[in-house]
């Protein structure tokens, strides 16, 4: 079983920053894919970002230019750095990975709220 923890969520004012960070419980070598998704009250949860071990990344069209996801290898662990946050941001985000042997592990979510 792998396990992923989130960290970095919180209250910012719109324009501001934050970064999310995504803890495994293994190496992200074994990860063929790692992702954030994001669902806020009355959505459906919605893909945000994603990169492959490859380096190979997606976005979703209202991050794009503002949200950068990458992973560290050596700390096992993927990151959401986000910038020019705006109230439609405002959501619970997940960490998602996909690993080598096809199983997909999901994060226990982390509250990011942007004030207007």
């Amino acid at each position: 079983q792998v396990q992923l923890v989130e960290s970095g969520g919180g209250l910012v004012q719109a324009g501001g920053s934050l970064s999310l960070s995504c803890a495994a419980s293994v190496s992200t070598f074994i990860l063929k894919a790692t992702g954030w998704y994001r669902q806020a009250p009355g959505k459906q949860r919605e893909l945000v970002a994603t990169i492959t071990r490859g380096g190979t990344t997606t976005y979703a069209d209202s991050v794009k230019g503002r949200f950068t996801i990458s992973r560290d290898n050596a700390n096992k662990t993927m990151y959401l750095q986000m910038n020019n946050l705006k109230p439609e941001d405002t959501a619970v985000y997940y960490c998602n990975a996909f690993t080598i042997s096809s199983n997909n592990y999901w994060g226990q979510g982390t509250q990011v709220t942007v004030s207007s």
